[in-house]
């Protein structure tokens, strides 16, 4: 991969560098913030570090090519990584589809599916403007920008499939109060329309069951093999899955505070609980249904008490 602007680097770390690395920072002076699901984040001179709980790396910035070469690599990681992951990851490079889902964990919103369809070139692109896992990324705007950046790119196959609420709360009955296997035919749709236009024989998606509940709907195509792993948006065709279906689901939220006449919070907390007791204090039990997963213990609470 040539060098270009690198402008985002992310990467895992052990328990061990993560701590040489916080010792590092604190050492150079940086200033400290508090990131959500982060174990610590440090800002810096045209460069930002973010360690997340689960032991990734972020660096952002148009100092971050600067700051890998001459601290995480030498210091931290003891090897070089920058402009080498077609070699550590030529899986990556590979045309493969990518899939991820948003809107799973929150009460409000609908369950959005996207598809992801890229190799070769088009990744070392998206690599380069900083497509990464959606939840590393906190700005809305930044999001936003990415994700349109990632559906305009010429060669890639992007394809979202995503339901109103009430259509979801129906599915969710039809499927036998099962979300996984919800979640597994939105992603079949989502999966089978991108390759009716490139039909790639591999797809990679985050594993959320043990069972190979997309695979089932595609038993017959002896074509491709389908893979579910842990932390699969490590990925960045993922990633890009991960930011477009991320994207889309924002807007849909954007679309129904609008209807609600106030912003719907995101997640499941007890704030939400006491918004969705707001809306059926407004609306009535009935119209619930429009903006929230009725499943949800959350949304029971907030209809029986």
């Amino acid at each position: 991969m040539g060098d270009g602007a690198i402008t985002c680097y992310s990467g895992q770390l052990t328990v061990e560098q993560a701590e040489k690395l916080r010792n590092a920072l604190e050492m150079q002076q940086w200033e400290l913030k508090t990131i959500p699901h982060a174990r610590y984040a440090y800002f810096g001179d045209n460069v930002n570090v973010v360690v997340y709980l689960s032991g990734k790396v972020v660096v952002q910035g148009n100092g971050t090519k600067d700051f890998v070469q001459f601290t995480l690599e030498p210091e931290i990681l003891k090897e070089i990584v920058l402009g080498y992951d077609e070699q550590r990851h030529p899986e990556w490079f590979e045309e493969h589809a990518g899939l991820d889902e948003s809107g799973k964990g929150d009460l409000f919103g609908p369950l959005v599916s996207a598809c992801v369809i890229g190799g070769g070139e088009t990744v070392n692109r998206w690599i380069k403007a900083g497509v990464r896992d959606s939840k590393t990324i906190h700005s809305k705007q930044q999001l936003f920008a990415i994700a349109d950046q990632i559906s305009r790119t010429g060669d890639a196959v992007v394809e979202v499939f995503t339901l109103s609420v009430r259509k979801y709360n129906e599915l969710y009955l039809r499927f036998g109060n099962n979300l996984n296997r919800l979640l597994a035919w939105y992603h079949s749709k989502s999966l089978q329309n991108a390759r009716d236009k490139n039909p790639v024989a591999k797809a990679l998606l985050d594993q959320f069951s043990t069972a190979p509940l997309v695979q089932r709907f595609f038993t017959n195509d002896s074509t491709l093999t389908i893979t579910m792993r842990p932390r699969a948006e490590d990925d960045p065709v993922v990633a890009a899955a991960s930011i477009v279906a991320r994207a889309e689901y924002l807007r849909a939220m954007e679309r129904l505070s609008e209807t609600a006449g106030e912003e719907l919070l995101r997640g499941a907390s007890t704030q939400v609980e006491e918004q969705a007791r707001r809306l059926v204090a407004r609306f009535g039990f009935d119209k619930l249904g429009d903006y929230a997963k009725l499943h949800f213990s959350t949304a029971q609470k907030a209809i029986f008490g």
